[in-house]
């Protein structure tokens, strides 16, 4: 079995995540760590010259309200990609390791965009519908303020992987969120797009905490409930071994997107990759959901 100290480059990971892949949810903390341990040395040595960082920018008065702001020398009303990460709605940082998730934002501003990486509150403090408040009130803080960094308001793209994915999607599609919306798309990566307390999902308690005690409350909260609302372009990724039952998800959000508008919204799964290094890979010389997502953005018409 390879160790993370043989990883060498791109290929090698591959390899090695190939190797997991199947076992991934017989230990998904484990083999999440591994992963991250596995990208760190590729990721430390990553191109990261001529990208500025604003660390810590609060747009909320808790302590977790806070952003990082990457922007690359010289933007001027540059496109905006928001990050917002995972963690079961109970953990999760937005620098998970000195390298993760910092790597997402690294690459998108070296494609010129200005980065944003945002925390938000955690469950149990902050239950249902806090964590997609959070990101309503960050992007409004954008919105305001992200000119001054060098970006365009108008051209924001907020990007959800796993719990962040759910807080994104309810945010761009529920109706007490979408009409305020700042966002001009969104790409759901991983997401929970349905909550539920099933005896396979690993992390139950997790969505206990933060959809509550009710179970017949999950459905009418679950993003998949408002998929048919509004007309946001959506980017739905998922990766080929995943945490149970999320590609199911993926494709049941999509579906129902598809009915409603009378086609599909774009698709990819990320063969070879997992829940974790769906990101973790970000900046480390594979690109292929880099560019996927860049061409997304870059097909938009402009706001206005």
């Amino acid at each position: 079995m390879s160790s993370p100290s043989m990883v060498e480059g791109p290929q090698a990971l591959r390899a090695l995540m190939a190797e997991i892949g199947p076992r991934w949810a017989l230990d998904l903390r484990g083999n999440s760590q591994r992963v991250k341990d596995a990208y760190a040395p590729l990721l430390a040595s990553a191109p990261k010259a001529g990208i500025a960082v604003a660390r810590d920018l609060a747009y909320g008065t808790h302590a977790r309200q806070v952003m990082d702001i990457f922007t690359p020398a010289d933007a001027a009303r540059a496109p905006v990609v928001v990050f917002v990460h995972g963690g079961a709605f109970v953990r999760g940082d937005k620098r998970a390791s000195d390298e993760i998730y910092d790597n997402v934002l690294y690459w998108f501003a070296r494609q010129g965009c200005v980065g944003v990486n945002l925390e938000y509150r955690l469950a149990p403090e902050a239950a249902y519908p806090d964590g997609t408040r959070d990101v309503a009130q960050a992007m409004a803080w954008l919105k305001m303020h992200v000119a001054q960094h060098g970006g365009d308001p108008a051209r924001m793209l907020l990007v959800g992987h796993s719990a962040g994915g759910t807080h994104v999607a309810s945010y761009a599609f529920a109706p007490m969120w979408a009409e305020g919306c700042h966002a001009q798309a969104v790409v759901l990566v991983s997401a929970r797009l349905r909550a539920d307390q099933l005896p396979g999902n690993p992390n139950a308690a997790g969505v206990k905490a933060y959809f509550g005690d009710d179970a017949s409350l999950y459905e009418q909260r679950s993003p998949v409930s408002f998929a048919a609302h509004g007309t946001l372009p959506a980017l739905i990724v998922t990766a080929e071994f995943e945490n149970p039952l999320l590609d199911v998800y993926g494709l049941e959000f999509a579906h129902r997107m598809a009915a409603a508008r009378g086609h599909a919204p774009r698709y990819l799964q990320m063969k070879g990759h997992n829940h974790m290094s769906i990101v973790a890979h970000f900046n480390g010389g594979e690109e292929t959901l880099g560019r996927e997502i860049m061409d997304f953005f870059s097909a938009l018409a402009p706001a206005g």
